[in-house]
């Protein structure tokens, strides 16, 4: 058996882990080459940040209804059939309207991305089901390298991040993007079939879906009452909540307004964009392999927690503080660089993907281990559902908000993400506390 646990437990891996770990490559390879350049598509076809920002607000909007939605329907419909019917509608649908958005002319492009985001929200259900789908038949033990194996699978997409940056200087812009979507719905299409017929209902989605049997989906929302009240007797589940939020708000922000500040402000030509995420990817996955899994192997996660938003406030905090290219620029809505960035520029930004690798990929695996730990097993897809629903519910303003800031500075975003970031170590060192791992046969929870 190899040495390195994350190798050991993707080469251990059999049945549902395996089958969502092993196509989770494929969602790098399609919907990772296109975030990139997403935000400043939606800028090359007519829209300002402001109306950036109301994108993703309303696309977060929209994920917290599916996301209330999604343990009942993971309950009626099972994990399979749940993850691969809202699969195609959640990505394979808005690809097309993505793909599709140049055509519609600067007066309708708006409404055609607030339309596919509205559609794209769905992937909340899916991620509901995947997750049930991908650890309800998981050994505990192996919960933090499943996760690790599968943000890892995620980062693989840097090796082609290259592709897109030939695309878009050979074509430009907007007709190398619209290449990079079309191909996102083929590859996701081919993802959502192939994992469905390598996988199978878990035990407890077979259970579900018997006790669920006859029961209107309206009657099946009001039980979301009971499962409310689990979670606030909970102390680890809302330490988990407040991780989880603190995640998902500056990812949303880094996701929306990275390419944004780089190429608008710090001078970043276009081809060179996709380069970013592909560095970030390379380092996040050298880390996996190496530092994470050696601070995550007990089941005390104070230390990677306090590591991980340590690292990543600083890399916020010397992103929001780059200087523009020209000494002249201010940073406000005034002026677009002209300048190429300098190589101070792209040393200070090397230095922000690496914090980013680290600490934005640790957290982003701890956030889901935590969850998964406290969950009740036999209410998995109700508990989480209701989890997912409450952080994007807390999320879903400051997409909007970013947007309204980055029209003001673009550096504010991200100073509002290390604030995030301050707030997560500052409630690690006062909420958390050591784990005691406690009797086999008794279900782990983390002492918080």
């Amino acid at each position: 058996m190899p040495k390195n646990q994350l190798i050991a437990t993707a080469l251990s891996l059999r049945g549902n882990p395996r089958a969502c770990v092993y196509t989770e490559p494929m969602w790098g390879l399609s919907m990772n080459l296109c975030l990139p350049y997403a935000s400043v598509y939606m800028l090359a076809l007519g829209l300002n940040d402001a109306r950036v920002g109301l994108v993703v607000t309303v696309g977060l909007i929209s994920q917290t209804v599916f996301g209330l939605l999604g343990g009942v329907i993971t309950d009626k419909l099972g994990r399979r059939a749940t993850t691969a019917w809202f699969d195609l509608v959640a990505w394979c649908v808005p690809c097309l309207i993505w793909a599709g958005a140049s055509w519609a002319g600067q007066d309708w492009a708006f409404w055609v991305f607030l339309g596919a985001a509205v559609v794209n929200g769905a992937w909340q259900v899916t991620q509901n089901s995947w997750d049930c789908l991908m650890v309800e038949d998981a050994k505990r033990e192996q919960l933090t390298g499943i996760y690790s194996l599968v943000i890892t699978a995620g980062q693989l997409s840097a090796l082609f991040a290259p592709i897109a940056a030939v695309l878009v200087a050979k074509f430009s812009l907007v007709p190398a993007v619209r290449i990079l979507y079309l191909n996102a719905f083929v590859v996701m299409a081919a993802k959502v079939f192939i994992l469905y017929f390598t996988s199978h209902e878990t035990a407890m989605g077979i259970e579900r879906r018997r006790a669920t049997a006859g029961q209107s989906i309206w009657s099946l929302l009001l039980g979301y009452r009971g499962v409310l009240g689990v979670i606030k007797r909970s102390q680890g589940t809302k330490f988990a909540l407040l991780v989880m939020f603190l995640v998902a708000a500056a990812g949303t922000i880094n996701t929306t307004f990275f390419q944004v500040i780089a190429s608008k402000k710090l001078g970043v030509p276009d081809p060179v964009l996709p380069l970013f995420p592909m560095t970030q990817s390379l380092l996040a996955i050298i880390f996996f392999f190496t530092v994470i899994p050696r601070l995550t192997e007990s089941f005390n996660l104070r230390r990677p927690l306090l590591a991980g938003f340590g690292v990543y406030l600083a890399g916020q905090s010397i992103l929001a503080l780059i200087p523009p290219p020209r000494a002249h620029q201010a940073d406000d809505m005034s002026q677009t660089s002209s300048t190429d960035a300098t190589f101070l520029v792209y040393c200070l930004l090397g230095i922000v993907l690496l914090a980013g690798a680290f600490g934005g990929g640790i957290l982003a695996m701890l956030a889901e281990s935590l969850v998964a730990l406290h969950v009740d097993q036999t209410e998995r897809s109700r508990v989480m559902a209701v989890q997912r629903t409450v952080v994007m519910l807390a999320v879903a303003p400051f997409g909007w908000l970013s947007g309204l800031l980055s029209g003001v500075n673009r550096s504010l975003p991200f100073t509002m993400a290390a604030l995030f970031m301050l707030v997560g170590l500052v409630a690690t060192l006062v909420w958390y506390r050591p784990l005691v791992r406690p009797h086999p046969e008794i279900q782990p929870s983390p002492g918080v």
